[in-house]
C-alpha cells in the first residue's frame, strides 16, 4: 500500500495502477523528502515529476507545500490514477499524458526548482541521458534534479549544466541528485 508520508494529505492512500508502474516506496520518499525539505527544495517550489507513474513523488511534493506540481506520464492508466489521486486527496497538480522526451522538447513555459525522474528500470542509459539534456532549459538557476533507478544501474550521464551532488541507496533503489552548475563569470582584464 502506497501512502502520502507527510503534509496536508499525510497518511492518505494512493491508488496505484495495476501494472506498469513501480511506485517509490514510502521509506524512500520519506528519506528523499526529509533531505529535500532540509535543503529548502519543496515548500514554495515548482516541481516537475517525469515518468510519474502513480504520481507518488509529485503528489508528496504537493502535500508538503510545493507551489506548483507538473506530472508527465505516458501510460494512460497511470495518468488516470494520478488524476483520481489528485481529486481524492484534494491536491492541485497538472498532469500531462505525454512521452517525457516529447514533453521536454517543447519550449519551456516555466522553470522548475525540483525535478524527479523515476523512469522504468528498462529505460536505456542513452534515453535517460537524452531526457536529462532536454530537461536543462526547464530548470531554474539553482534547481535540483533527482534520478531514481535500480541499485544495479550506473550513474546517469549528466549534461554539462548539471553537477552531481549526492548518491543514496535503499535496498534495490538508488537515487542520484544533481544541481545546476553555477554560472561562470568572465573576468575582464
Amino acid at each position: 500500500m502506497t501512502r502520502i508520508v507527510s503534509g496536508t494529505a499525510k497518511g492518505r492512500t494512493l491508488k496505484v495502477p495495476a501494472n506498469g508502474t513501480r511506485p517509490t516506496s514510502d521509506r524512500v520518499r520519506e528519506a528523499l523528502f526529509s533531505r529535500l525539505d532540509h535543503l529548502g527544495y519543496v515548500t514554495d517550489c515548482e516541481v516537475l515529476d517525469l515518468y510519474a507513474g502513480s504520481g507518488a513523488l509529485g503528489l508528496e511534493a504537493a502535500s508538503r507545500g510545493a507551489s506548483f506540481v507538473q506530472l508527465v506520464e505516458h501510460a494512460k492508466g497511470a495518468v488516470n490514477a494520478i488524476r483520481e489521486n489528485s481529486r481524492t486527496l484534494g491536491l492541485d497538480v497538472v498532469v500531462d499524458n505525454a512521452k517525457v522526451e516529447t514533453w521536454l522538447a517543447r519550449e519551456p513555459n516555466r522553470r522548475f526548482d525540483l525535478v524527479f525522474l523515476d523512469p522504468p528500470y528498462a529505460l536505456g542509459e542513452e534515453d535517460l541521458a537524452r531526457a536529462l539534456q532536454l530537461l536543462t532549459p526547464h530548470l531554474e538557476h539553482d534547481a535540483m534534479v533527482i534520478v531514481e533507478r535500480s541499485s544495479r544501474s550506473p550513474e546517469p550521464t549528466w549534461p554539462a549544466q548539471l553537477e552531481r551532488e549526492d548518491e543514496r541507496s535503499w535496498g534495490d533503489t538508488r537515487a542520484w541528485s544533481a544541481v545546476v552548475r553555477p554560472a561562470t563569470t568572465k573576468v575582464e582584464a
